[in-house]
């Protein structure tokens, strides 16, 4: 249930964001989450729908762009998706080690409707 309180802050954040530039409503809000943080997209769209309702992002779009987990190779540097019970770089068969790119989490941009 961690996406509760990460989706208070996505919809603090762009209220906030909005209000700053003066908007009436938020349109829509993307999102950049990874895949090995664990959360779950209809979770989140569950809260953001409940806790949205009554401030500028009530109604708007959330759109969530997914980014898969990479390797880096020991060896030969090569960034890789990692096959299922297999660590091995495509490239040169070294080992892959674990990276940021796929524990990413955060608002990419916020559309708004000055009125």
């Amino acid at each position: 249930m961690h996406e509760y309180s990460i989706t208070q802050q996505i919809v603090k954040i762009a209220e906030e964001k909005a209000r700053s530039h003066g908007a009436a409503r938020i349109e829509r809000i993307s999102l950049v989450v990874g895949e090995l943080p664990g959360f779950i997209g209809e979770s989140i769209q569950m809260y953001f729908d409940l806790l949205a309702k009554g401030t500028l992002a009530e109604g708007a779009k959330l759109d969530i762009t997914y980014i898969k987990p990479q390797l880096k190779c020991s060896k030969c540097n090569t960034y890789f998706y990692r096959k299922r019970f297999s660590f091995e770089c495509p490239q040169c068969g070294g080992m892959g080690v674990p990276t940021e790119i796929g524990k990413e989490f955060y608002v990419k941009d916020i559309d708004i409707c000055i009125e």
